[in-house]
């Protein structure tokens, strides 16, 4: 018995016959009126934090049917559908596998996400002292006061 299987074999996993996890999903691409994203953070409950492609951040919520079934995690690549009513929220409708996921970000349809260097965070400057404030000048009377009886 081989430890090691050949790409051509397949293996049970339940009653499906899987290759490999690519093989689990078909590679969606954005329709209409989609749009990637990538989860900033999750907020807690269904909702989740994306940052788009097309440069907003959007509040998302997770789908019923996915809700259960997929797990999402930071820095996930995720489809969305913005609300016609309100562009500033969407619908997650797909979670990107990590195949799928780095297909999209070699062929232009995602960035790589930024990583800042440690040492660039730890060669940024520390913030200066704070200045003291200026003394505030009192104004000066022009005529003296008279007193009132």
């Amino acid at each position: 018995m081989r430890g090691v299987l050949l790409p051509s074999e397949e293996i049970e996993l339940g009653k499906r016959k899987v290759l490999n996890e690519a093989h689990l999903k078909e590679l969606v691409m954005p329709q209409q009126g989609e749009i990637l994203g990538r989860v900033v953070k999750i907020s807690g409950g269904n909702q989740v934090i994306v940052a788009c492609v097309d440069g907003m951040t959007r509040l998302s919520r997770i789908r019923g049917k996915m809700k259960r079934r997929m797990w999402i995690r930071e820095r996930d690549i995720v489809l969305v559908s913005p609300w016609d009513f309100d562009n500033k929220k969407a619908d997650i409708i797909w979670r990107y596998i990590k195949d799928h996921a780095e297909w999209l970000e070699n062929n232009g349809y995602m960035t790589k996400p930024e990583a800042k260097p440690v040492a660039a965070v730890a060669a940024a400057p520390a913030p200066g002292p704070v200045p003291a404030p200026q003394p505030v000048a009192e104004p000066t009377p022009s005529a003296p006061q008279q007193e009132i009886q």
